[in-house]
Formats: structure tokens, C-alpha cells, sequence
């Protein structure tokens, strides 16, 4: 078996689906057990038949950045963006043998840049700068250097073609703090309005449909901001319906099939929490029906022919892949089984495994019948993927929702591990996680908690940690610790462990510093942070506006007193583990090395103690670089040690 072959059947990460105007081929990111990124190019049958997978590793053994942006062209080629400070660089990549695989087109220098996939083949790069304006290249295939189109006064975002030659292409122009759409003509570089619906309204086309004029808009106009419709080049109005409102969910548009002689419909991903589904919306008759796809997480982007509507779909035993949908199917078997998570008060935990389905669970990925999972990596070794679930947990101002490996008798396994997200404008979500995997397969129960300060929730959720970091997700770590520690002493089981990455860790650092005695294991820190403060001191400058901008300057004035860490080094007393990467780009790893300077000075012994590990090059993503695979050992056997580092 090939290399290129077997890089493809055991990618278990993989970001940024992108698909070809025609819909005939997709590409995206994929990382192996060893967590090197290289791109992928799928080649998807217009009679909906399973797609081919190709890798396409670079010449001379060198990876991607997980920050490459790929665009899939129709001939199964993928041009690559890769982005180095104001420095990016364009390639094309095929699957030509040795140096042939990749072929150098320009190199263009500004702060921003992102490519759109043209019909017809190419590209256009919209590049940003501080001035403000917004370029535009025309980037095509044959190796000559990208074209400029127009220089446009103002930010542009978005993308969405009017028509299926390329000429027309509606922006999203920010000016005087409005959002409104407007169309480019590449031809000419004319640019006009398109969307103006309310005097102060921020406007976006989001969706279009040149066969019909459908457009899919979102807009605040009604005074919120909501989904709607219109049929362009009319004189009827935007309308929004009140199916695409209910639940307080906005739904993102995925795909619409061209063509339909049923008239226009559209598919939408409904996302709430962790976990996402899909609903079939026909504009004409005001209906939405759900679909019934199974748990787990979709990927936002889609592409829907007569073959079936492709799409990217990942859960927690099923590494990231394309699933291929018949919507009709789908629409006949009825709506979904409820897929959100169940409430479960820690007093009425399971204490023993049961017999009956998971309770949240749905069909699994590959039983549903319209449904097809393509390019998903079964395990090699140590037995099938561990599933999970989401559950509700009782938080310190509510219930939490919680990503739950471990089956029915999570709460009685041998070493259960209370996970962290980074962010903190982050989520856990009901997907593939190659390190809350390896743990799981270790034995361990792990529950993944979405305390406040998470997105997904809604914004009172998400700000409640804006200008509070460790403050109401500190609470809801600590009652989740007491909670989980509690039930655990009474049947004579050691008390959780705790593990963060980022912002995750600096909070299991706290939580550490600030749990009773007993009530945790032992700590797992992956790049943390020691402080707000002592970020902004430290960090560059993307980094200190993000943390002035979420409120990590400001501090909190409480009973528990200051949320640095190196002031709390005295109460670390529980086993630790602290990795960080010596090349890290967001958290210097001098926040690390302090840490550890102010252990060794307490007289905590290296070794024993704790243990500081430095990975040598590694950024900040250490557990999705390369290498990563020896990082998810390392943390699984610490975490299930039940003794010191």
C-alpha cells in the first residue's frame, strides 16, 4: 500500500472543507496519528457514488499549517494559501510524483488575505489592508501570477456569484459600522449596491440560486437578526419567516439544490450547543422539516446535485469524513430523535452499566438509510473508538452541558478526566477529539464541560466571563469537581483529575489552586497562561488586543482573591504536568517556564512533584501539530496514573 493511500484511510483530523464550483471534487486539511497536516483532494461522482480520497503530501517530508486555506479545483487540484505574518504565498498542489506536486504561483504581501473558489475554475483573492481598502486578484491555474481586478474603499467579506460564469460576485462592504451587500463585476470592476433593506439595517447575501433568483439573506431589520428571503430583481419584499426563528436558533444555509422542479429549497444547519443537525426549507410554502442525520457535528459548508447533498460530518467515534446525503430520503423517514443533551442531575448518575440505548443517542453514522459516511478512519489498534454523549450537569448558577465519554457508567470508571477548552470564546463539540479519544481508550471516563463563558449557548452564556476571566466558569468548575469528587468518595474511587489546553489550562490551574483537598487527582496544563495580566505583558499583538477585547485585563475582585496563578503556585499541590511548546505563537512559553522557576523555589520536586515538558518547535496548537500522537500518550498515561508525575 502506498504511502499517499494509507496517509488517507487513517487521517483522523480534518479542517476546512472547501468544494469545487461544479461540485466535483472537495479538498481540505487532514492530519494522521503523528498530527502532520497535509491537504486531501476528494473526487466526488456526479451519481452521488462514494467519494475517492487522494493525499497530496509536500516534497521533502514538510507539512501545512492547520492556517493553509485550500480551494478545490474541478480538475482535483487544490491551490493552497499559506500564510506567514503579511507574507502569503500561493501554490498549486496535484498529485504528480516528487517535485511536480507542487508548483509556486506568487507570493503576495498585506495583513489579510482569502481565497473564493470562481466557477469555471481559478480563484479570487481578496486581500485587506490598514487603510482601508480591499484588493482584488483574479488567481487562475496555469501558473501565471494573479491578476488584479479592482481596489475596493472599505472591508469586503463574504462571496457569493451571481451568475455560474464568475463575473459577478456579491461582497459584504462594512462602512460607517453598517454591513451591506454590493456586487463586483470582475470584468469591469464596477461595483453596486445590492442589499438595503432598512435605513441602518446590516444586510448579507448568504445564499443565491442564479437559476431562480433566490436569494437567502441575513439581516437585523426585523429588529433582530434573522434569516430571509427574497427573489432579486423583483419588486417584492424581504421576507422572514417565523420557521427560521423558532427556538432563538439562527440557521446557516448549507446548500440548495439547482434545478429543483419542486421549486427553490434549501438545506440549513441548525447548530445549538455542542451538536448540529440539518432541516429542508422550502421557501414557497414556508415549511421546514427537520432530517434524520445522526448526532454529531456537521461542517457548515455543502454542496448539493442530483447525486445527494455532500457535506462534512464528524462525531465523537467517527474522525471527521463526507457524508453523502439523499435529502428526499431523509425527509420521508421523518424528523431526527432529539440529539440534545439529556438532564442528569449528579444524584441520579448511573452507578452501573445499563442495557439500553445512550440516552442521547440517535442513529448511528452509518445506520441511517439516505445517509453514507465516506473516508472515516477505523482504529488500527486498542480496540473500536469510544463513543460519547451529551449530558446535563448541574453548574454553580445552572445546568451545564457536557460532552461525556465513558457509556452509562461514566461516573463509576476507574480515573475520570474533567476537560478544559481553550478560548475562552470556545466550545467542546459532539466530534472527533484525538486526545479525549486517546484518554478514553485508556480507560478513563472523560467529561467535557461547556461551563459559562462558552459559545454556542447564547450571548449571556458566552459574556459572562467577559471582563471576569476565572470568575463564573471558575464556580462552575469547582461545583462540577465537588459534584463529581462527592459521588466518587462514596463509593471509594479516587477523585478526578483535571486537564486544559490555552485557556482551558490556565483555569485547571485554578481550579487546582482552589479545590478542597480531596477533590482532585491530579492536573494536566497544555500552554497554559499564568494570568490576564501577565499575557498582555508578554504576548504579541494579535494576542493583547484579543485578551483586551474579552476582558482578560480586568480583574476580578472576590472572596477567592487574585486569578494568577504564580501567586497561587503554593496551593499546587496535586500532581502536575505542564507541556508547552518552546515556539508557541500565542501563549509564550515564558509563562511556563516561570511557573516552573517559582515550583522549584518552593521546594517542589521536578520529577516527583510535577514534570515540565518543553516540545521542542512546537506552536501553539501542540495537540494537533506534528507529533502530537506522543502528547496524547503522555497525557492519557499521567492522567490515568494514579500516582505523581
Amino acid at each position: 500500500m502506498s504511502t499517499v493511500t494509507r496517509s488517507a484511510d487513517r487521517a483522523l483530523r480534518r479542517f476546512g472543507f472547501t468544494f469545487a464550483a461544479d461540485g466535483s471534487h472537495a479538498a481540505c486539511l487532514a492530519a494522521g496519528p503523528d498530527g502532520g497536516w497535509y491537504a486531501e483532494s476528494w473526487r466526488l461522482p456526479a451519481d452521488g457514488g462514494p467519494a475517492e480520497t487522494t493525499s497530496l503530501p509536500l516534497p521533502g517530508g514538510r507539512t501545512e499549517s492547520l492556517h493553509t486555506q485550500l480551494v478545490a479545483l474541478p480538475d482535483g487540484r487544490v491551490l493552497a494559501c499559506r500564510h506567514d505574518g503579511e507574507q502569503h504565498g500561493l501554490a498549486l498542489l496535484s498529485t504528480a510524483p516528487g517535485d511536480g506536486r507542487e508548483q509556486q504561483l506568487a507570493r503576495l504581501w498585506l495583513p489579510g488575505l482569502r481565497l473564493l473558489p470562481q466557477p469555471g475554475g481559478g480563484a479570487v483573492a481578496l486581500g485587506s489592508d490598514s487603510r482601508p481598502v480591499t484588493t482584488v486578484w483574479r488567481v487562475t491555474t496555469d501558473g501565471t501570477p494573479p491578476a488584479p481586478v479592482a481596489e475596493l474603499p472599505g472591508l469586503h467579506g463574504g462571496g457569493v456569484w451571481l451568475d455560474r460564469t464568475g463575473r459577478l460576485l456579491a461582497l459584504d462592504r462594512v462602512a460607517d459600522g453598517v454591513v451591506r451587500t454590493v456586487v463586483l463585476d470582475l470584468e469591469s470592476g464596477a461595483v453596486t449596491p445590492l442589499l438595503e433593506i432598512g435605513e441602518r439595517s446590516n444586510d448579507r447575501l448568504v445564499l443565491f440560486d442564479p437559476d431562480t433568483g433566490l436569494g437567502v439573506v441575513r439581516s437585523d431589520a426585523p429588529g433582530t437578526d434573522r434569516l430571509g428571503w427574497a427573489t432579486l430583481g423583483s419588486s417584492d419584499p424581504v421576507r422572514f419567516p417565523d420557521c427560521l426563528h423558532a427556538g432563538g436558533l439562527l440557521p446557516r444555509p448549507v446548500a440548495l439544490v439547482p434545478g429543483d422542479p419542486a421549486g427553490p429549497r434549501v438545506v440549513l444547519q441548525l447548530d445549538h450547543g455542542a451538536g448540529s443537525a440539518l432541516a429542508l426549507w422550502q421557501p414557497a410554502t414556508a415549511r421546514l422539516q427537520r432530517l434524520a442525520v445522526p448526532p454529531g457535528r456537521l461542517g457548515g459548508v455543502g454542496h448539493w446535485a442530483a447525486g445527494g447533498l455532500r457535506i462534512p460530518y464528524s462525531a465523537p467515534d467517527h474522525p471527521a469524513a463526507l457524508a453523502t446525503l439523499d435529502v428526499d430520503a431523509l425527509a420521508a423517514a421523518g424528523a431526527a430523535p432529539a440529539t440534545g443533551a439529556v438532564p442528569l442531575p449528579l444524584q441520579l448518575a448511573p452507578l452501573t452499566a445499563g442495557t439500553g440505548p445512550e440516552p442521547s443517542a440517535g442513529p448511528a453514522a452509518g445506520a441511517v438509510p439516505g445517509w453514507r459516511l465516506d473516508g472515516s478512519a477505523v482504529p488500527d489498534v486498542g480496540g473500536p473508538w469510544q463513543g460519547a454523549r451529551l449530558l446535563h450537569l448541574g453548574g454553580a448558577a445552572g445546568p451545564v452541558e457536557a460532552v461525556v465519554y465513558g457509556g452509562d457508567a461514566w461516573l463509576t470508571a476507574p480515573h475520570l478526566v474533567l476537560a478544559l477548552h481553550g478560548g475562552p470564546a470556545d466550545a467542546w463539540q459532539l466530534e472527533f477529539d484525538p486526545a479525549l479519544q486517546r484518554i478514553a481508550r485508556q480507560g478513563a471516563a472523560v467529561v467535557a464541560p461547556n461551563q459559562r463563558g462558552s459559545t454556542g449557548y447564547g450571548a449571556a452564556h458566552a459574556a459572562a466571563v467577559h471582563g471576569a476571566w476565572g470568575g463564573p466558569d471558575l464556580e462552575d468548575v469547582l461545583h462540577l469537581l465537588e459534584g463529581l469528587a462527592g459521588r466518587r468518595a462514596a463509593l471509594g474511587l479516587e477523585p478526578p483529575a483535571v486537564f486544559g489546553t490555552s485557556y482551558g489550562a490556565f483555569l485547571a490551574l485554578l481550579a487546582t489552586a482552589h479545590a478542597p483537598a480531596g477533590h482532585l487527582a491530579r492536573c494536566a496544563a497544555v500552554a497554559p497562561f499564568l494570568s490576564g495580566a501577565r499575557l498582555l505583558a508578554e504576548a504579541g499583538a494579535s494576542v493583547r488586543s484579543m485578551t483586551a477585547r474579552l476582558g482578560g485585563d480586568t480583574p476580578v475582585h472576590d472572596a477567592r482573591g487574585p486569578r494568577d496563578v504564580l501567586r497561587l503556585a503554593g496551593r499546587l499541590t496535586a500532581p502536575l504536568l505542564v507541556v508547552h511548546g518552546d515556539r508557541d505563537e500565542v501563549v509564550p512559553v515564558g509563562q511556563s517556564r516561570e511557573l516552573r522557576h517559582e515550583l522549584l523555589r518552593l521546594g517542589r520536586q521536578e520529577g516527583t512533584d510535577f514534570r515540565y515538558v518543553e516540545a521542542a518547535g512546537g506552536g501553539h496548537e501542540l495537540l494537533a501539530g506534528e507529533g502530537s500522537a506522543v502528547l496524547h500518550e503522555l497525557l492519557a498515561v499521567f492522567l490515568c496514573a494514579g500516582g505523581p508525575a
